[in-house]
């Protein structure tokens, strides 16, 4: 009979209250709206996941999990740890309440008479959470009124789908999709039933030791399954294993570095970030960086960056930052460092001579040793191998990657005219071209990969420069083809780059490089074997690939053969495994000629040239004899400044003359000084006329020197 009193007091009450409640009582849609999981998935173009990113760090939620794709044992778990006759009442089991004490339902922690939809309740309104001493009777009496509304306008599976997703479990970890993922590697809806039990266990006791944790699911597996007999002992193991577990990592996923970028365009609070990637690619391209880094790894190789475009719209199709758990220094993001690109900046020189019609495919360039003045003293290009191929065609030097004829080619253009066309091209170098010299010929200004990668697509795009992209918001806000390099020069420089017998001559003919369909790529290497890349397009995709070392440790006997191009060819190949590539169609204002070299320097071909330079012979001097036409001063280099110490002995200062010819004779000023294809002189103060002189008394060559010094001591000084 009391208990009977009281349970109609309490409905009177809690009917006084729901008078004027239902106004603040949040709808399902609402509260699955409002719900932000604590991690962001970044997904590629097709919505396929590719990284989790950690944005709230103050708990961990996973994503909503839907009732149905909840395995059926934890809803029955749940539902007989947490409140038997869940489908039975309407909010609050009063058959509960009547048959507890007063106190016991009111005054303490007991969960007896607390039903999932009164504890959804609490989950749900700030006011109504229980506090570090419980909750007060206040808030108890609101939490019943709360439930009976949302029992009123809630269906029952939209209350335990709520509950499943909003319950805290244990430490910060918030809804069975964080639970699982977390404690069991898996998803809600493949847990069984022993891992059922144990997340159920955890509502009533989150924080419990492992064993009351496994004592509790072992009581609520006999009540799960009353035929079988559980084995209690082996489920303690079990869940002193599983709690243990951190295996919901701050972020995971296969493009981490693009991840951060994309989630930073996509504005505040993001439910999910889609990409312009493509998973499958992004998979196949960090898989194939890594397997080849390891093969690399005996010679201090371990970090390595890959991107690929596509070619009309810029959209970044694979973004790979590092090597993962090969590099030292995984966060770094190689795609965007700043490296020195070696030869790689060589396709962009050309063009730019070719377009100011400084120079044709066909054109013959002097690979031989050369010294150039600078403001810092002589340089001294030197090719890879340290040897040098005499003259050649602009075709073979480009393709061979030649550095002698590249410098003598920025000498033509220079270096400030140069660094106007790399940032045409979208790399905005840090300093003039003046500050870099003619070493810029050789790549020693610093680029990304991405920017390198993209200048390339300018290449392939017939010299129209457009900006790159890699979340689909980004399509409005980004200007394309603007013109930047010669449509004409960019399409000559594209077909040497393709051309398999013009690069034999430093790759061999069965190079790496060659693929079976149409591609125009390029290798370079940094000084002292810093960063090794290579860069091209086909018909529709730009990639790029950069290895080295992110500290900036030298590598070990790594060539452009032997380490970026192989991770290029590879994935080059995964593009076109079912798509053509063929040659782009000229553009306007190009010729095709017949063209042969004198003394027979290379073979005859057809070559291209823009309108207007185009000429059927190349050779060195067709009116003289090939004795003469090969004598000529090599060392030093016309325009020499000579500068004096007077803290050195005059014979330590001698400057070495160096000749290519028969039977030669140096006059320094109108006077003879010496014989033969080298000497050795005494400079002094002044502007001096240095002459080469052949057995018939003719003059073949000549340099004008500057000696600078006040004179010289005839002692060393100590």
């Amino acid at each position: 009979m009391p208990n009977r009193r009281l349970t109609a007091a309490v409905s009177v009450a809690l009917a006084a209250l729901l008078a004027g409640s239902a106004w603040a009582l949040p709808s399902f849609t609402e509260v699955r709206r409002d719900f932000h999981p604590s991690d962001t998935p970044i997904v590629d173009r097709d919505g396929e996941l590719l990284q989790r990113v950690r944005t709230d760090s103050t708990v961990r939620r996973g994503q909503w999990v839907a009732l149905a794709d909840v395995s059926p044992a934890l809803r029955t778990a749940m539902v007989l740890s947490e409140d038997k006759r869940f489908y039975e009442h309407s909010g609050v089991d009063w058959r509960a309440v009547s048959s507890a004490a007063w106190g016991n339902v009111w005054n303490t922690r007991t969960r007896g008479a607390s039903t999932i939809t009164m504890q959804l309740a609490g989950l749900l309104d700030d006011d109504l959470r229980r506090g570090g001493g419980g909750r007060s009777l206040t808030q108890k009496l609101g939490q019943t009124v709360a439930a009976q509304q949302l029992e009123r306008y809630w269906r029952k599976d939209q209350i335990l789908e709520a509950y499943l997703n909003t319950v805290p479990f244990r430490g910060e970890i918030v809804g069975i999709d964080a639970l699982s993922r977390t404690l069991f590697g898996k998803a809600p809806h493949g847990l069984d039933a022993r891992e059922a039990a144990l997340a159920a266990a955890l509502v009533r006791a989150p924080n419990a030791k492992p064993a009351l944790v496994a004592q509790r699911s072992c009581e609520l597996m006999r009540a799960m399954e009353p035929e079988s007999k559980p084995d209690c002992e082996a489920l303690d193991m079990f869940a002193s294993a599983a709690l243990q577990r951190r295996g919901f990592d701050a972020s995971e996923g296969i493009a981490p570095h693009l991840a951060r970028r994309a989630l930073k365009e996509s504005g505040p609070d993001p439910e999910t970030v889609r990409t312009t990637l493509r998973a499958p690619l992004q998979r196949f391209a960090l898989g194939t960086l890594q397997r080849h880094l390891r093969e690399l790894r005996g010679r201090n190789v371990e970090d390595g960056a890959l991107v690929v475009l596509d070619n009309a719209s810029g959209e970044v199709l694979a973004w790979v930052g590092s090597s993962g758990d090969l590099s030292r220094a995984a966060e770094v993001d190689g795609v965007l460092a700043q490296r020195q690109p070696g030869s790689t900046l060589k396709p962009f020189l050309y063009a730019e001579a070719i377009a100011e019609r400084r120079l044709t495919a066909a054109s013959l360039l002097d690979d031989s040793s050369a010294q150039i003045n600078t403001a810092s003293g002589l340089y001294i290009p030197q090719n890879y191998d340290r040897q040098f191929k005499g003259y050649v065609s602009v075709r073979t030097a480009l393709a061979a990657s030649l550095n002698v004829p590249a410098v003598r080619t920025l000498v033509m253009v220079s270096p400030e005219a140069f660094a106007r066309q790399l940032r045409s091209a979208g790399m905005p170098l840090a300093q003039s071209g003046d500050y870099y010299g003619y070493s810029l010929a050789l790549g020693s200004a610093e680029v990304s990969l991405l920017a390198l990668t993209n200048g390339y697509r300018t290449l392939a795009n017939g010299g129209g420069f457009g900006e790159t992209r890699f979340v689909p918001r980004q399509l409005a806000a980004r200007r394309d083809d603007v013109p930047s390099i010669d449509p004409r020069a960019a399409f000559i420089v594209g077909d040497i780059l393709s051309d398999t017998n013009a690069r034999a001559r430093t790759f061999g003919l069965d190079s790496v490089l060659a693929t079976r369909f149409w591609t125009a790529v390029k290798t370079g290497t940094s000084k002292d074997m810093r960063d090794n890349w290579a860069v091209g397009w086909s018909q529709r995709y730009t990639v790029g690939v950069w290895v080295g070392n992110a500290s900036g440790a030298p590598m070990w006997d790594v060539s452009g053969t032997s380490g970026a191009a192989p991770v290029w060819t590879e994935v080059m190949g995964y593009l076109h495994r079912n798509e053509a590539s063929r040659a782009p169609a000229p553009p306007a204002g190009l010729v095709q000629t017949r063209v042969r070299f004198g003394d027979e320097l290379e073979a005859a071909r057809n070559e291209w040239f823009i309108a207007g330079t185009e000429q059927a012979v190349f050779a060195l001097a067709p009116d003289a004899s090939a004795t003469e036409a090969a004598s000529r001063i090599t060392a030093p280099s016309n325009g020499t400044i000579i500068a004096l110490d007077p803290d050195i002995p005059p014979n330590r200062q001698r400057v070495r003359f160096e000749a290519e010819g028969r039977g030669l004779q140096w006059r320094i000023d109108g006077k003879p000084f010496a014989r033969g294809n080298s000497a050795q002189w005494l400079p002094w103060p002044g502007r001096h006329r240095v002459e080469l002189v052949d057995a018939r008394g003719q003059v073949v060559d000549e340099i004008r020197l500057e000696v600078r010094g006040a004179g010289v001591v005839t002692g060393a000084k100590r």
